[in-house]
């Protein structure tokens, strides 16, 4: 019986751990904006824009042992879309950006079916000349991407009548959609998909052997994690008003997997904390002056020594210490 009563007391306070800790988090994102200036909110808009598609590498890396560098063209597919379908064709945001996804989805399909025969270095290779294509084209189809000059005037989202045409808006809507993302990957990894999906990455011969298609299966993750670089393309299109080729270049591309890495592949909340890193740490350096690319390349490097779990990873380190912390005896803590 009081081993029993122990588990439970256990799980009463892990409980009220996680309810503190939501309420607090959640009370500090909803009053942050009316503590921080206006570049402080468009910075932290632009995190969760790069977290939505730093999840789909997450997605691949994490879960499929699959490297993309190829989700700055799903990215750039979805702003182009949105940007020319608002402004030339006069079409409703929403529908602009169904239309991204789908283009996206399609291309990721046909694309995927024969590029993931690869693995490895080479899938690597592939998905970076797959991004590379992407760029030129983006620059060479001045007819639809309006080449280096872009394309500007995109309108900004409307909600039911309520223009997101501010940052702070733009910061409540954002990251509610973020998090619903995280939420239904979350259900994803819990499924039997994410099952097989950890069943090819760690035993793809046995997984094969269960009956699992790994070829169809590493094609379905591949086009939904094009799905979500394609939707945060649109998201982006829309708070920026203005897309042009720059926007999708290959620094983009590795930004997306650095995210994925520093976040930590085996964690959700991570790819936020990674997006936040590489979105806030160039702006902050920036104070140093021309140094500042030096500056960021050395806190990358130190950041991948010192936290080789991703920042994902030192979180829940740090909370499983003290949800340990909280089980032992009062006398014991002091």
């Amino acid at each position: 019986m009081s081993d029993l009563g122990v588990s439970l007391s256990n799980v009463k306070n892990r409980a009220l751990f996680n309810s503190i800790g939501f309420v607090l988090v959640a009370a500090l994102w909803a009053a942050l904006p009316l503590w921080i200036g206006r570049s402080s909110v468009d910075m932290l808009v632009f995190t969760a824009l790069y977290a939505i598609a730093g999840l789909g590498v997450s997605f691949l890396l994490g879960q499929c042992g699959m490297v993309s560098l190829a989700q700055s063209a799903f990215f750039g597919i979805g702003a182009y879309s949105t940007a020319y379908g608002t402004t030339v064709l006069a079409w409703s945001g929403p529908l602009a950006m169904v239309i991204g996804v789908a283009i996206s989805g399609a291309i990721a399909a046909i694309v995927g079916i024969p590029v993931l025969r690869l693995s490895g270095f080479f899938l690597a290779l592939a998905t970076l000349a797959l991004a590379v294509i992407a760029h030129v084209l983006f620059l060479e189809w001045e007819w639809l991407t309006g080449g280096t000059l872009g394309i500007g005037g995109i309108p900004k989202l409307s909600i039911l009548g309520y223009q997101l045409s501010s940052p702070v808006r733009y910061y409540y809507f954002i990251w509610p959609v973020a998090i619903v993302i995280f939420a239904l990957h979350r259900n994803v990894l819990r499924s039997r998909t994410g099952y097989a999906m950890r069943a090819m990455r760690d035993a793809p011969a046995a997984a094969a052997v269960l009956g699992i298609n790994l070829r169809m299966l590493k094609v379905k993750v591949f086009v939904l994690s094009g799905l979500l670089g394609s939707l945060a393309g649109s998201l982006f299109a829309h708070y920026v008003s203005f897309v042009n080729v720059d926007s999708f270049g290959l620094d983009r591309a590795v930004n997306f997997l650095v995210i994925a890495v520093l976040g930590g592949i085996n964690t959700i909340a991570g790819v936020a904390l990674g997006a936040l890193f590489v979105t806030a740490g160039p702006t902050l350096l920036s104070r140093a002056g021309d140094v500042h690319p030096l500056l960021f390349a050395l806190a990358l490097v130190a950041a991948v020594i010192y936290v080789p779990g991703g920042f994902g990873g030192a979180a829940t380190d740090a909370s499983q210490a003290m949800m340990r912390w909280i089980r032992r005896d009062p006398i014991q803590r002091r």
